[in-house]
């Protein structure tokens, strides 16, 4: 079947981060021109669980990050902007439905597995299922242009290859599901939206009365972690080690690369809001970041046995509870300064 050419207006910009990447760049092309760090920071984006009951290879799941979809929902919701979203069970629905909406010019984010992507390095791909991307058309051949944040670029792929990374299978499948905007708001207000984010995003960090959640759930990590050597010896330990590191750095989780997203977004916020305290608890949060950063480098030196004498696993958890201390000190701060 013959489809014709549709080319979206669409300004494709790189991000960080998917999720927020997407979101920052759908809201841009509808007038709304937040920066990836506005769109994180509205979206309470910051996060950490230890999630001991969800287990990903025998393991337990360390998440930095609320769950996929969660940031681009609460900063669309808070922004006033309806976002609707769907899942197919028949793949050629979930395809013809794109092509309608991208037909009527909307550019249409999806979730997709990241293993298949054709147009993904070889050594950059594994299998996650919570990778955002954004459909904006289709060129000559028939081929879907994809606006894909951590491309630097306009990528292409055809119908097959889009249906394979739309029905990936494994953890979290994404089963078709795409999204849009539907309809927005005339002229946001941000300052207050500002204010509220972060109420929530110190909520989230310091009061949710679960041990596992928050700067608790990072001293909780840190705990477990001491004992991990004598508990389950030395190899599972430098496994749980290796998976907790994966979901700091390299799985989409956040990690010190939320950290300074985040510190981005305290210093965006200190301009709209005149809070110029603001600034100081950025300079904090871009502190803490750097101590994940630190944590994971000499993480990685212990289980890949580089040069030196590597830390222990007693000196890896002192590091997570200075770092639990950082981090509550700072949403403490935040706390008394957007007095909501």
């Amino acid at each position: 079947m013959d489809r014709k050419e549709i080319t979206i207006p669409f300004v494709h910009k790189p991000a960080a981060h998917c999720e927020t990447g997407v979101a920052s760049n759908m809201l841009q092309f509808y007038g709304i021109p937040l920066s990836e760090a506005m769109v994180f920071g509205l979206g309470s984006g910051l996060f950490f669980a230890h999630l001991t009951f969800i287990r990903m290879h025998g393991m337990a799941v360390t998440s930095f990050r609320p769950l996929p979809g969660r940031i681009f929902n609460r900063a669309t919701k808070l922004l006033g902007v309806k976002l609707h979203r769907a899942k197919f069970r028949d793949p050629d629905k979930a395809m013809d439905t794109l092509d309608a909406l991208i037909e009527q010019g909307i550019p249409t984010g999806m979730l997709v597995g990241v293993f298949y992507l054709p147009y993904f390095p070889q050594e950059y791909r594994f299998h996650f299922n919570a990778h955002n991307i954004t459909c904006i058309g289709r060129n000559a051949e028939g081929k879907y242009l994809i606006s894909d944040p951590v491309s630097t670029r306009i990528e292409t792929i055809s119908r097959e290859e889009l249906l394979k990374v739309r029905y990936a299978l494994g953890t979290y499948p994404p089963k078709g599901r795409m999204y849009w905007i539907a309809q927005q708001p005339e002229k946001p207000g941000l300052a207050l939206l500002i204010r509220k984010a972060i109420h929530r995003n110190c909520r989230d960090m310091l009061d949710i009365p679960a041990p596992i959640v928050g700067v608790k759930g990072i001293r909780f990590l840190a705990r477990r972690m001491k004992k991990w050597p004598k508990r389950m010896g030395e190899k599972k330990a430098i496994a749980n080690l290796v998976q907790v590191i994966r979901m700091l750095e390299e799985i989409g989780t956040g990690g010190a690369g939320f950290r300074y997203m985040y510190a981005a977004f305290l210093q965006e916020a200190a301009t709209v809001t005149g809070e110029s305290r603001l600034n100081e608890c950025s300079a904090a949060m871009t502190e803490a970041g750097d101590m994940w950063r630190h944590f994971a480098v000499e993480g990685a030196r212990l289980f890949k046995k580089r040069a030196g004498v590597p830390l222990s696993f007693d000196e890896l958890s002192q590091l997570l509870l200075n770092i639990a201390d950082k981090e509550e000190t700072v949403f403490r701060t935040l706390k008394k300064i957007i007095n909501i």
